[in-house]
């Protein structure tokens, strides 16, 4: 039996996690900062249907595209706007973001089949709301390590952080842990992308922020709630 097959017939080495859109619900209070920069800057503004297209780059893509749906964006306007939305966001990220129902337990349910599974997250959110929405929603102590946008040189879809994670959990575990054997689990193209620069499997989320983008780019998997993570891993990886 190979060393990567752990409790509960995981035949797995690593999995990494997206945030928004896959462990947690943050939409509505990164389309009230949006709304709020936009207001900021006297701007129209927009649906939060339209914002979560936005969504899954980073907060400086999301900054500009909402600028760019609203009249236009210059590198001076970016100077000014973007600094307003990290500023508020950071006062105002757990106002209305919720964890996903389902995905605690299923954590749980991973914990207990295969307890040195090394856990992850990959976001292109920020490290710092990253890791207070996290500790503050109780997703902090399942995971080893999380990462955002400006925890490396490059962010998703670049395999920069993936190949990291990857070392690291080598390094955790005393044995090479191999991308042939990792799973990103997430909701957008992005991670889709992500997961095929590094060498990896795409478990695609259909609940999340864009479904339909999501199909497009045709995940290896894609479950349609967090209680189906374990199930659509075997399935990936039998």
């Amino acid at each position: 039996m190979p060393d990567s097959i752990l409790a509960g017939g995981l035949n797995c080495d690593l999995l990494v996690f997206d945030l928004d859109g896959t462990l947690i619900d943050s939409q509505r209070d990164l389309s009230n900062s949006v709304n709020a920069t936009l207001a900021h800057l006297q701007r129209p503004e927009l649906h939060d249907t339209r914002i979560a297209e936005f969504i899954g780059d980073g907060a400086a893509m999301l900054v500009r595209r909402s600028l760019e749906a609203t009249g236009g964006v210059s590198d001076a306007l970016m100077a000014v706007a973007l600094p307003y939305f990290l500023d508020y966001y950071r006062a105002h990220n757990l106002d209305y973001t919720y964890v996903y129902h389902g995905v605690i337990a299923e954590l749980n349910r991973l914990r207990e089949i295969a307890p040195d599974l090394p856990m992850a997250i990959l976001t292109n959110k920020p490290f710092r709301p990253s890791r207070v929405i996290c500790d503050g929603l109780g997703l902090s102590p399942f995971f080893f390590q999380n990462y955002g946008s400006d925890s490396f040189p490059l962010k998703k879809p670049d395999p920069f952080g993936m190949h990291a994670l990857i070392a690291e959990a080598s390094a955790l575990l005393g044995r090479q842990v191999t991308a042939a054997r990792t799973v990103l689990v997430g909701d957008s193209h992005v991670d889709v992308e992500t997961a095929r620069n590094a060498g990896a499997l795409c478990l695609g989320c259909s609940y999340g922020l864009a479904p339909e983008r999501l199909r497009e780019a045709k995940p290896d998997h894609i479950v349609d709630t967090p209680t189906e993570w374990i199930s659509g891993i075997r399935r990936l990886l039998p």
